[in-house]
């Protein structure tokens, strides 16, 4: 079994979710995959242990999804950083680290979209429809850029957004 981004882009869609019930058919439509996609997606986090089953749920395994993003994610699932485009921010460009950092004149990593508002540094997102996704849920869209500082980001960058991700993992659990 190998472990694929698209299941990463759901567990975290599990957390971005909290405790509310969810159906294979909605998340599916939520995350722009297939049922059939969503299913293997599941299948592979509960094998890799990202989440698991409670009684007739299946949820985030915090423990073990917090140590993969903090101490796995940018060794597996490693970003590829290009040219100037159009696109949605990302890493310390956007909510919640966007706070933290002052612009420093340097173009901002964004996620390659032509119906993006903002001119900057391509930067591969985790899964090619996470940025769809991320646009109808703001919560995963933080979570999402989280994950970006991890995978690509400086070290202040990193430590920052390990530090907001315990704490949104923290809220979950």
């Amino acid at each position: 079994m190998v472990l694929k981004p698209q299941d990463v882009l759901v567990v975290l869609k599990l957390v971005a979710l909290g405790r509310k019930r969810w159906s294979y058919a909605w998340l599916a439509v939520q995350l722009g995959m297939s049922p059939s996609q969503l299913h293997s997606a599941v299948k592979r986090a509960l094998v890799a242990r990202l989440a698991v089953r409670k009684g007739d749920e299946i949820v985030a395994n915090i423990r073990n999804l917090e140590e993969f993003l903090v101490h796995g994610l940018k060794y597996v699932f490693v970003p590829e950083e290009g040219e100037m485009t159009r696109g949605i921010p990302t890493g310390h460009a956007a909510p919640p680290l966007k706070a933290h950092f002052l612009s420093d004149g340097e173009p901002p990593p964004v996620w390659p979209d032509p119906e993006g508002d903002i001119r900057g540094t391509a930067f591969s997102p985790l899964y090619r429809l996470a940025p769809r996704a991320a646009r109808s849920d703001p919560d995963l869209y933080e979570l999402l850029v989280l994950v970006d500082a991890i995978r690509g980001g400086r070290v202040r960058e990193r430590e920052i957004a390990v530090q907001e991700m315990k704490k949104w993992l923290g809220q979950y659990a």
